[in-house]
């Protein structure tokens, strides 16, 4: 026999819980995306990333891919993270660009969904100026798109 009481019966019918006071209906779940998964990462405007980086002359990107590497991390529980990523695009700019988008691609196929991009588009690297432009629309469009599908609400920003 067990020492623990029996769970309180259900709603009559079936129906929904009562909402709390104060509301209208009741509180979103906190938003974590799948379960085994940490927190979303923050969605970020390419036009704004790319309007920072001419102004600053190329410091934002090391702003941005130590951001970047974080959320990736922090969601995935795996991966670089924002430190290191910082480090190899001070150093070898070009490793991040295979590097992140391989951590992308693995995030999106973690939930079995077809990737946006895979680790190939690092090539872009080669074809200087325009090639990494394509590159970051490319994977900030599918970062954004991966949190929205996940359920991150926030409006893109910095």
């Amino acid at each position: 026999m067990s020492d623990f009481p029996p769970p309180p019966p259900g709603p009559p019918g079936g129906s929904p819980p009562p909402v709390p006071s104060g509301f209208t209906t009741p509180p979103p779940p906190p938003v974590f995306g799948a379960p085994g998964l940490g927190p979303l990462g923050k969605r970020r405007s390419i036009g704004l990333v790319i309007l920072l980086t001419i102004i600053t002359f190329g410091i934002w990107t090391l702003v941005w891919s130590y951001q970047t590497g974080s959320d990736l991390k922090n969601h995935t529980r795996e991966g670089l993270g924002g430190a290191v990523y910082l480090v190899i695009t001070l150093f070898v700019s070009p490793v991040t660009m295979f590097l992140m988008a391989n951590e992308v691609e693995k995030m999106y196929r973690a939930q079995r969904r077809e990737p946006p991009i895979t680790t190939l588009w690092g090539l872009w690297f080669l074809l200087p100026l325009i090639g990494n432009l394509i590159w970051y629309v490319r994977i900030q469009r599918s970062i954004n798109d991966y949190w929205a599908s996940m359920g991150a609400i926030d409006t893109p920003g910095l």
